[in-house]
């Protein structure tokens, strides 16, 4: 009998680390995530798949750590012995970047350092190779050069945030190129989900409205609606961070959809599946714009799409639809788009079943 195969994923609480976690189960991974002490239980996303560690036939472990404290992240790759690891931590907020950033460049640039460093001596000490995912941001191009991005595009980081993940990027290219450490880069573009986090863009959208449609909100505040984002599904994207851990050579490459659209656009996909116009309910707020601004982000796949056989299978409108059908049910609402609701719940049990669990 082969031995399991073990992982350790930073970030594991957030959207990413929860679907990455569902992915590597199923694929009968062991699983270890690392998890910050906080007063309040922060495991929500990981919860219907948590099984006590007693249990002999427990595969997911968590451990309390921080990429602030390299002390503890070597103790924690000593005592789990991966084979890969997925750096997802981050203060991973943009707008929140500007008013942290020296916690956002410890966490995000110094914090990545730490990790490469453990796995080289770990590597040195042990003689075991470690694959490396480290996770990269489109934010990284920030002041676009190139229409679309691809792996070749200069970095022009526009916030504390990007600027540390283009640190972060530089440092596994170097950890590879200098110690022939297998790490790789995955520049991932917007990717969105039900479990994205409150404060992003997306989720603030249809969250608000599905309060809306509840009656408990009347406003919704933004900031900039001229942005434009190549947004995908965080589920697609997670299996595309284990397929380059899975090749013969270590690479970067770009995850990305190939198509853009504006925060206006996102607003008027998601109230129109409830029969609403965004224009009454949406409002302007300074407080919500960034000191430097990323006008355009669009991606080009297709090195990812020629090397890794990977490729979207959730489109733009079928992933505000299972975004706003998501934060509807969570209120115990019924969308009035009876055929969007019903398209929501075919993406997610039939189309996209094949497209993440081969």
């Amino acid at each position: 009998m082969t031995e399991r195969k073990r992982a350790l994923i930073t970030g594991i609480t957030g959207q990413d680390g929860s679907y990455l976690t569902e992915f590597l189960l199923e694929k009968d991974y062991e699983v270890h995530g690392i998890i910050r002490r906080t007063s309040t239980f922060n495991t929500d996303r990981l919860d219907h798949i948590y099984v006590d560690p007693h249990n002999p036939e427990a595969r997911l472990f968590l451990h309390y750590g921080d990429l602030t404290d390299g002390v503890t992240l070597r103790r924690i790759l000593e005592e789990i012995q991966p084979v890969e690891i997925y750096n997802l931590g981050a203060q991973s907020h943009v707008r929140v970047s500007f008013d942290c950033p020296e916690y956002t460049v410890d966490a995000v640039g110094m914090g990545t350092l730490r990790i490469l460093e453990a796995i080289r001596d770990y590597q040195r000490r042990t003689g075991i190779q470690v694959r490396f995912y480290q996770a990269g941001s489109s934010e990284m191009f920030g002041k676009v050069q190139d229409v679309p991005q691809r792996e070749t595009t200069p970095f022009y980081p526009r916030s504390p945030y990007a600027c540390a993940k283009v640190y972060a990027h530089w440092q596994t290219v170097n950890h590879r190129e200098s110690y022939g450490m297998f790490a790789c880069n995955g520049i991932l573009f917007n990717h969105e989900s039900p479990r994205r986090g409150e404060t992003f863009v997306t989720r603030k959208i249809t969250r608000a409205l599905a309060r809306i449609v509840a009656g408990t909100q009347k406003k919704l505040y933004l900031g900039n609606l001229d942005s434009k984002r190549d947004w995908g599904y965080a589920k697609d994207y997670v299996k595309a961070m284990w397929l380059m851990l899975q090749q013969d050579e270590p690479d970067d490459y770009v995850i990305a959809t190939g198509e853009t659209y504006s925060v206006k656009q996102f607003l008027e996909e998601a109230f129109r599946y409830v029969n609403l116009n965004w224009q009454d309910y949406v409002e302007f707020d300074e407080r919500y714009l960034r000191p430097t601004e990323v006008d355009l982000l669009i991606g080009d796949p297709t090195k990812a799409k020629q090397k890794l056989g990977w490729q979207p299978a959730v489109t733009f409108s079928e992933l505000v639809a299972l975004m706003v059908e998501a934060d509807l049910q969570a209120l115990g609402i019924t969308a009035t788009n009876g055929a969007g609701s019903q398209k929501a719940q075919d993406i997610a049990t039939i189309r996209h079943a094949g497209a993440t669990h081969d």
